[in-house]
């Protein structure tokens, strides 16, 4: 696939990784020369420097052969102009533009082909908030991400000494929760994948991730973990459009303060917020710190835009006597350094975004992905199209499918009429199937694929591909 990136920011960058590993031919264009020399120094791909919203860089970055566009600078209006050039100009079939402003996001029509031509926008920070306000909501948990509109959830845990599962077969789960169906889809132990089976004993440490319907999570959580408190006390570092978005989705819920360094912001969130305590001030103060009683924080965000502000607040968070604390860091090697130590998670805002970008770069019918393992491994929803004949997995038992060795089909996501048929639009109720060795798959079920090394993605997009003959 020929992709345009226009951006090489820290989304573009991740984005172009990704997806020149999977033998793409990638073009990122930038404003900053030395970005571009730093990307190109270690990813085959080629690099343009100048505007993205001018249609003479568009043409030199190919834009005339280009199969999608991914916009995603700084500028929301950049973004725009250059998906509408590109549909005017260049006919690219798929457009996808990073848009950050809530005005503009809040105005869909916008995006509609007679004016910016935008197929799909993303808003990282939105993204992010979500991703946040489902780890408040399961505090043992170290991610929580959706499938089939939040039908289906894959949960990763880290198990620990005296945990009721650990040191025991992966097959008791079964005895112990007889009423609830479930899979355990992958563990990484020390960092290496471990494909379970019934067999397979969880040790403490291992990070394990299960599939189960959502309603079910907090059920099998307790089956791994012990459960922590709810959380009610929550504090915000940082109030720039992450801490922002966070606290107006979660003051209804609980007790939130949020810290920010400049006054006239602190202001303008003072007069936004309803419910939120609203602090102008260091999150790196201890003495702030203390004096907000951040000791009695169930849980404690970091999220403002410098990497070595969010972790030195975290750890003397942390220090101070915050339950939890979560921080927001954009470089990698900062993410491997500090996650699982006195930081209990560190999130990548671009790995936590770019699923949504793969989502529509993914070939065959992908609905959802999901990045996992800092991006080593991933999750993906994918839709089964055909017949027995023109398909390789409709009409199969799982255990028929030439899976690779890694893989593994955690769920399925049934739509059925009222009268317990298969159907196809969008009545009907929903029948999430657990996966096991002899289910079967039927046309236009939604099959949720774990694979442990996104190697393997281009054989699941084959296996899942309907021969040229099925109309």
């Amino acid at each position: 696939m020929r992709i345009v990136i226009l951006g090489a920011g820290q989304v573009g960058s991740t984005v172009a990784e990704s997806l020149v590993s999977e033998a793409n031919d990638i073009t990122v264009v930038d404003v900053e020369p030395a970005r571009l020399k730093r990307l190109q120094d270690r990813l085959d791909l080629r690099t343009v420097t100048g505007n993205a919203a001018h249609p003479a860089v568009l043409e030199q970055a190919g834009a005339r052969d280009a199969d999608l566009l991914l916009a995603v600078t700084q500028s929301d209006e950049t973004n725009m102009v250059a998906c509408k050039l590109a549909a005017t100009m260049f006919n690219i079939p798929t457009k996808i533009a990073r848009i950050r402003s809530a005005d503009y996001l809040s105005h869909p029509e916008i995006f509609s082909p007679e004016n910016f031509a935008v197929d799909h926008s993303i808003c990282p920070e939105q993204i992010l908030c979500d991703y946040i306000v489902k780890l408040l909501e399961f505090p043992e948990a170290l991610q929580v991400l959706e499938f089939a509109d939040g039908k289906v959830s894959l949960v990763a845990v880290r198990a620990f000494h005296g945990g009721p599962l650990v040191g025991r077969e992966i097959q008791f789960l079964r005895q112990d929760m007889p009423k609830v169906d479930t899979r355990v889809a992958a563990i990484f132990r020390r960092d290496s994948p471990i494909v379970p089976e019934g067999r397979t004993v969880v040790e403490a440490g291992d990070e394990v991730f299960f599939l189960a319907a959502t309603g079910n999570v907090r059920q099998m959580l307790r089956e791994l973990r012990r459960m922590d408190k709810p959380v009610k006390r929550v504090m915000i570092g940082g109030g720039g459009n992450i801490g922002r978005r966070l606290a107006h989705a979660i003051e209804d819920r609980y007790e939130v303060k949020i810290i920010e360094f400049n006054k006239a912001g602190a202001d303008r969130l003072a007069a936004e917020l309803d419910r939120t305590l609203v602090l102008a001030g260091d999150v790196t103060d201890e003495e702030l710190l203390d004096a907000e009683n951040v000791a009695d924080m169930d849980v404690y965000c970091a999220v403002t835009n410098d990497d070595e502000t969010n972790i030195m607040s975290s750890l003397l968070a942390r220090r101070r006597g915050a339950r939890k604390v979560v921080a927001l860091i954009n470089r990698n090697s900062y993410v491997n350094l500090v996650q699982s130590g006195q930081i209990d998670i560190a999130i990548s805002p671009a790995q936590a975004t770019i699923g949504t970008l793969l989502a529509h770069v993914r070939r065959g019918d992908c609905a959802v992905v999901h990045a996992l393992r800092r991006g080593a491994a991933e999750a993906l929803e994918l839709i089964a199209h055909g017949d027995a004949k023109s398909s390789k997995v409709v009409g199969r038992r799982i255990e028929q499918l030439d899976l690779p060795k890694g893989a593994t089909i955690g769920a399925i996501v049934r739509r059925r009429d009222k009268s317990g048929a298969p159907a196809k639009d969008d009545e009907g109720d929903y029948d999430v199937i657990i996966a096991h060795h002899d289910t079967a798959i039927e046309p236009d079920d939604h099959v949720i694929v774990f694979v442990v090394n996104k190697r393997m993605v281009p054989t699941i997009e084959k296996l899942f591909q309907v021969g040229v003959g099925f109309v």
